[in-house]
């Protein structure tokens, strides 16, 4: 039996009396394109977070790549890339500098990391902006070098959290061209959250909801429908989740100082 790209088992995660995560399990197979989804507060962003191993779980099992994340955080690190909603890039460094110093992260090869940078850089079309600072440049060619930064060491899966929040349609569309190529001609899974749910519609082969917590609705675009009654993801999104306004994930001071309690003991 294949080997699943990321395999979650009643997954928890608690500050105090706070569910953020309430036994989530779910698989998304290898080579997938799949999209996480749930409102504000609804604990995608830790879930995440967990099978990132940027946070230890309360209980539960997650395994990325065969890897378990809290077992061999660093073989999980290795295997995939990420590209963070808020901007992670040196401004101070050029784009050039940005990928080297993550190629040196990773670990690769001095002779191999100049040819990957190369080849990245080419493949977002930002070769010939090399050694611009980053500061220079505009929102969406910073989302492309943090692309092209998070493939460097060649991951086996992609995680994207809102990759396409506050760009103009042009990049948004240029972004997911890049993503698309990729999955299709590299096989690499795409993890990918976004508030935009006729992204979701148009890229996902697969599609997750969380919501408070738990996992309220799982499958194809048109298994979702079908099961909603509805006619696009948004419809189904809404009639799942409800049309009233969350807080952020997060705004809770008891979650945030437990949250980074839980940074410093890593």
């Amino acid at each position: 039996m294949e080997e699943k790209a990321i395999e979650v088992k009643d997954l928890k995660k608690y500050y105090k009396s706070i569910k953020a995560v309430d036994g989530v399990s779910f698989n998304v197979e290898k080579g997938d394109f799949f999209a996480f989804l749930g409102p504000n507060g609804a604990g995608k962003t830790t879930t995440i977070k967990m099978l990132t191993t940027l946070l230890n779980p309360t209980d539960g099992e997650a395994r990325v790549n065969g890897k378990d994340v809290t077992k061999d955080a660093f073989g999980v690190r290795k295997s995939f890339g990420i590209v963070f909603q808020d901007q992670s890039l040196d401004n101070e460094l050029t784009a050039y500098e940005n990928m080297y110093f993550h190629g040196v992260l990773y670990r690769i090869e001095r002779k191999l990391r100049k040819e990957k940078i190369e080849k990245m850089l080419k493949f977002v079309g930002l070769w010939d902006r090399k050694d611009s600072f980053v500061k220079t440049f505009s929102g969406g060619m910073k989302r492309r070098l943090e692309i092209a930064r998070a493939l460097i060491h060649t991951p086996q899966i992609l995680f994207l959290d809102e990759p396409t929040l506050g760009l103009d349609p042009q990049t948004r569309n240029h972004i997911w061209n890049y993503v698309k190529e990729l999955n299709k001609k590299e096989g690499m899974t795409v993890f990918f959250t976004t508030h935009a749910m006729e992204e979701a519609e148009k890229y996902a082969n697969k599609i997750a909801i969380i919501d408070y917590g738990k996992i309220i609705a799982f499958g194809t675009v048109a298994e979702i429908k079908k099961k909603t009654r509805t006619k696009t993801i948004e419809e189904a999104f809404l009639k799942l989740t409800g049309h009233s306004i969350r807080k952020e994930e997060g705004s809770s001071k008891d979650r945030l100082r437990a949250q980074a309690k839980s940074w410093g003991r890593m």
